[in-house]
């Protein structure tokens, strides 16, 4: 992608915690909390996802349903106008489910390299056992998992955690479980934990993002302290 030249994105000085405004609700958030936009060398605005992309950028923090209706009343239009300063745009129809499918992909990738790394664990009976052992930071089911099998390591998470009582359990994902094993290339993925603190602020960074642009929230309970691994999203305005 190239953009008119403009703002310097994802660099080491450039913080991911820095905060952003939201051409559509005028809301404000750390950078991680939003979606960036950025256009193509032909004028197609597309969803940059990581941050990327050099020049100039657009960032919403609103949810799917917001933009839809952004794009149907032809605010977005205006917004990304101004936030352009005016450079030649084409929105696509299908903008939602192009920054929808690049969250996925996001986060699926993101899975993808901490399994790759040794901090991913799958199957019940693993998981089970790290979690009662006090290892696991980060536990998640898949949409169509089981409600036995899940309350069965959440338990064993709370266990491990001596969060008994406290309601703790793990993230039901907006994915099922083929959508899981095709990204991750096993058989049947339906439980997911993470062993690394690092690991688990990483997904779950992209993980609520995803399910804030969805019009959800994350369904994990966190502990009463802040060692628990889950990251909460800053709060956005939406109009």
């Amino acid at each position: 992608m190239r953009n008119p030249r403009n703002e310097r994105v994802s660099s080491d000085i450039d913080s991911a915690k820095a905060e952003r405004t939201c051409i559509l609700s005028g809301g404000k958030a750390a950078r991680d909390d939003f979606i960036r936009l950025a256009i193509s060398p032909d004028g197609l605005v597309l969803p940059d996802v990581h941050a990327r992309a050099p020049g100039r950028g657009a960032w919403i923090g609103v949810s799917r349903v917001d933009l839809e209706k952004a794009l149907a009343k032809g605010k977005l239009k205006g917004a990304l106008a101004r936030a352009f300063k005016g450079a030649p745009l084409s929105i696509p129809d299908d903008l939602a489910e192009r920054i929808e499918q690049a969250l996925i992909r996001a986060l699926t990738d993101r899975l993808g390299l901490e399994l790759k790394s040794g901090k991913l664990l799958m199957g019940s009976d693993r998981i089970a056992q790290n979690a009662r052992e006090g290892r696991v930071e980060w536990l998640a089911h898949a949409a169509d998992a089981s409600d036995d099998g899940s309350r069965k390591l959440d338990q064993a998470w709370r266990v491990g955690r001596e969060a008994e009582g406290s309601g703790l359990r793990g993230t039901r994902l907006p994915l099922d479980r083929d959508t899981l094993s095709v990204a991750l290339g096993r058989d049947n993925v339906v439980h997911l934990a993470l062993t690394d603190r690092g690991a688990a602020d990483r997904v779950a960074t992209l993980l609520q993002r995803l399910l804030h642009f969805q019009g959800q929230a994350d369904t994990s309970a966190a502990e009463m302290d802040d060692d628990n691994g889950q990251a909460d999203a800053a709060p956005v305005t939406t109009n």
